[in-house]
């Protein structure tokens, strides 16, 4: 039988664990979670399963998940405990009895549920899908019941406006239960319907009616994160889990799921931490992958927001270093995130979350290939090796190419070697490695049929596979102007020419031997070349090299991912055009009526091509195609940015 706790000791104990799992204390949070003086607190024991969970979801190690699966199911079994043994007390704070425990509750289940998700499997998405079916009304009912009225009135970090972002936030009211909490009137005016008009009190929580203590704290900030969270996660779905979603009766809203997350984050519980980690994660990835923002500019500044206001409480934390690099990086400063990365990974760092360190140095190696500091990256690459279980055999194949790029071929070829028998068989295969066995063997074909020595096919690789892995992270979309006009330089001078002249390319001279005579690698060089003319702004050029990806891909070997990504790209460059164009508009001194009538038109000819090139995109997009989640995910990403700026610019279907 559980022993009831004092909520507030309980959470105060707990806190100073979360405390140090955010300074990077792993180790010393695990100690204090694992306390045996508090080994009945369902608070504690959410700590433990949070740790877990980082740690499997950080390191990105598969062999983590059990550990964190273990404690959060400890988790789920000691909240349901005390949410039993709640209706015998009375409680501190002015909500319902024992809801603190059903807030840790949906925390373990939410967690439980991303924990299946790691593994970007289709089996895991659907895992995932269950955990969070068994929970959805639980969601759902502490949110209405916590923010009846919408979150209109909750402050949000930095307190910037939404404007421009908004679509279905300034409809909160229509997605939840309005719960009335006016007074009834009574009396005789009232049987004849004359009643004095009267204002509900504000609910808990809001600027004007501020929450009573660090319960109150955890109930509204844990509520807003489980409600925000559980319907991000549904919208982020690839298209086969969300078809699940659909069966079983799911409604997903993304922009009131972000809100939530804000409301959550500006709070002070350590729930906004966690609010702020997801936001953080999500604008990353928006910036990133998706290949176009609808409002870029509220994006950036509502992650700044975020970021400044966690790093002030924890200044020494991985992870919120690890996202001001990631700003630095999208907003064009290379230089400064390599800095701010180099200083997160310096000797003198404390060591004790392995996990998050190995983040860092991730994220530093793709900084690094993205402007072709490429043996800088091979070494990183090859220091994740010691630094984390996750697919060696993509740290190696990675570093091969840059070794490649370099004509460092030995290298390359020792590394290539390697990977083979760095591919842990007694688990599942990760995508990435699936895409790197068909590679070596595609390389092996090739240099047989050249004529040359088996053993060195590294000698048959034209274009780095390290710049055709960095297709999959959208490396080339945020390069700089001179990383760009070296990465045409490069891939122009191959044979055969690329066929056509752009801006900045150079045909090359013929040649008996080509350097590329396969479809596979003309679509693959057209494809980056596609991307980085339409970084430099050379629209035309990119769009022709992209249709020439598209004419190469129909006939493709193993690389049949490269027709998908192509009209992604290409939907990416119509919305990216509009902009200009819009752009252009604005500086003309047009009559306004004119201008808006014209400017409407064109608009709504951008928002129909590129979302024909997205449904080309998703119908390419099958479950056989390397790494396929992760290009659905980006196809749904940049679906959602072309419909919010559809209401933006106040088009209609």
């Amino acid at each position: 039988m559980a022993v009831q706790v004092d909520p507030a000791e309980g959470l105060r104990a707990a806190t100073k664990g979360f405390d140090l799992l955010f300074a990077n204390d792993l180790f010393g949070a695990v100690d204090l979670f694992g306390d045996d003086s508090y080994r009945d607190s369902p608070f504690h024991l959410i700590g433990l399963g949070v740790c877990a969970f980082l740690k499997a979801a950080l390191g990105m190690e598969p062999e983590l998940m059990d550990d964190a699966t273990q404690c959060l199911e400890a988790s789920q079994a000691g909240s349901k405990k005390f949410m039993k043994l709640a209706k015998s007390y009375k409680p501190s704070h002015r909500f319902t009895p024992g809801i603190e425990w059903e807030v840790l509750h949906t925390d373990a289940v939410l967690l439980l549920g991303l924990t299946h998700a790691l593994s970007e499997s289709y089996k895991g998405y659907l895992q995932c899908l269950y955990e969070f079916n068994s929970a959805h009304s639980k969601f759902t009912k502490l949110f209405k019941t916590l923010y009846p009225n919408g979150l209109d009135e909750y402050a949000t970090p930095g307190q910037t406006p939404m404007s421009s972002r908004q679509g279905s936030i300034y409809n909160v009211k229509a997605s939840v239960a309005q719960i009335s909490v006016q007074s009834r009137p009574s009396g005789f005016l009232a049987r004849w319907g004359f009643t004095s008009p009267t204002s509900p009190p504000p609910m808990p929580g809001t600027k004007t009616n501020p929450s009573n203590d660090e319960i109150e704290e955890l109930i509204l900030s844990g509520a807003a994160f489980g409600y925000g969270l559980f319907n991000l996660v549904l919208s982020l779905l690839p298209a086969r889990a969300r078809v699940v979603v659909g069966f079983l009766g799911y409604q997903h809203d993304r922009q009131l799921a972000l809100r939530a997350l804000a409301v959550s984050a500006a709070r002070s519980d350590v729930h906004a931490a966690f609010s702020g980690l997801v936001l953080m994660t999500y604008y990353g990835v928006i910036l990133l992958m998706a290949g176009y923002q609808a409002d870029e500019e509220h994006i950036v500044r509502q992650y700044k927001g975020i970021v400044n206001k966690v790093s002030a409480r924890y200044p020494r934390g991985t992870l919120w270093i690890l996202n001001k690099a990631k700003i630095q990086r999208m907003t064009k400063n290379a230089e400064g995130a390599i800095e701010t990365l180099k200083e997160g990974l310096a000797p003198d760092r404390p060591e004790t979350f392995p996990q998050a360190d190995a983040l860092l140095a991730f994220e530093l190696a793709w900084t690094l290939l993205g402007f072709r500091r490429y043996e800088e990256c091979a070494e990183v690459f090859l220091e994740l090796m010691q630094m984390n279980t996750w697919s060696h055999a993509t740290y190696l194949f990675i570093a091969a190419g840059c070794y490649v790029s370099i004509g460092r071929l030995d290298e390359a070829q020792s590394l290539l070697e390697k990977i083979p028998d760095s591919i842990n068989t007694r688990r599942r295969m990760m995508p990435t490695e699936g895409f790197i066995k068909k590679k070596l063997e595609f390389y092996k074909r090739k240099q047989i049929r050249l004529g040359g020595d088996p053993e060195r096919y590294v000698e048959a690789i034209r274009i780095s596979p390290a710049e055709e892995f960095a297709i999959f992270w959208n490396t080339h979309a945020h390069v700089d102007e001179a990383t760009a006009l070296a990465h045409i330089e490069e891939l122009s001078a191959l044979t055969p020419p690329v066929g056509m002249e752009g801006k900045y390319t150079q045909s090359s001279s013929e040649d008996t031997v080509l350097d590329l005579d396969t479809p596979d690698e003309l679509a693959i060089r057209s494809l980056i070349l596609g991307i980085v003319h339409r970084t430099r702004g050379d629209y035309a050029t990119a769009r022709t090299l992209l249709n020439d990806a598209l004419k190469h891909g129909a006939d493709v070997d193993i690389s049949t991912w490269v027709t998908a990504t192509a009209y992604f790209e290409l939907a990416v460059l119509e919305m990216k055009e509009g902009e200009r164009q819009a752009a252009e508009r604005g500086s003309k001194s047009e009559k306004v009526e004119s201008g808006e009538q014209k400017g409407m038109t064109q608009w709504r000819q951008t928002f129909k091509i590129a979302r024909e090139m997205l449904a080309e995109a998703s119908r390419s997009c099958t479950g056989e195609m390397d790494l396929s989640s992760r290009l659905d995910s980006r196809i749904m990403m940049l679906k959602e940015e072309i419909a919010t700026k559809m209401e933006m610019v106040g088009c209609t279907e």
